[in-house]
């Protein structure tokens, strides 16, 4: 099993969403790093945190899992949707996206100042300086101390 942290603005998407969603795709992905971890590594029953970015405050606010793995982002190929992109073709699909499915939602946001004061937590790639990547692998201890730190006792 694998874990990451997936970013999305509360805005467009939020855990509260997916709480009353219970599934929800994970679209329009346009970086090729992200890209490439939904297409070629994340797996059914991964586990991902949720984390509200430009919010106040911004971080972690629960939990979901991988419930399909990789597959085209059809949103790309059509020309009235947000995230259209000419180069995309069925044919050739360029962008991908993922499903997930809701697991937890944390009694409060744990904040990123609290991911960055806390030791434990060191090397975690979304404290680390200019760090905007929208998906990230997260190592699993780090997936069980922000767990812990935010009350969550078991998934």
């Amino acid at each position: 099993m694998a874990y990451w942290l997936m970013k999305c603005e509360p805005s467009a998407y939020s855990i509260d969403n997916l709480e009353k969603d219970d599934c929800s795709s994970w679209e329009g992905v346009r970086n090729y790093q992200a890209r490439n971890f939904m297409r070629d590594k994340m797996q059914i029953g991964d586990l991902a945190l949720f984390y509200h970015s430009n919010a106040e405050p911004s971080g972690v606010a629960g939990v979901m899992k991988i419930s399909r793995a990789g597959y085209p982002d059809h949103f790309a190929f059509d020309a009235e949707h947000k995230y259209f992109d000419a180069r995309s073709t069925p044919d050739k699909p360029l962008w991908y996206m993922v499903d997930v499915a809701f697991v937890a939602k944390f009694a409060k946001i744990l904040p990123l100042q609290q991911i960055k004061a806390e030791p434990r937590l060191t090397g975690i790639m979304v404290a680390q300086q200019g760090s905007r990547l929208s998906i990230q692998p997260i190592s699993e201890e780090h997936f069980k101390v922000i767990c812990e730190l935010s009350g969550l006792k078991k998934i």
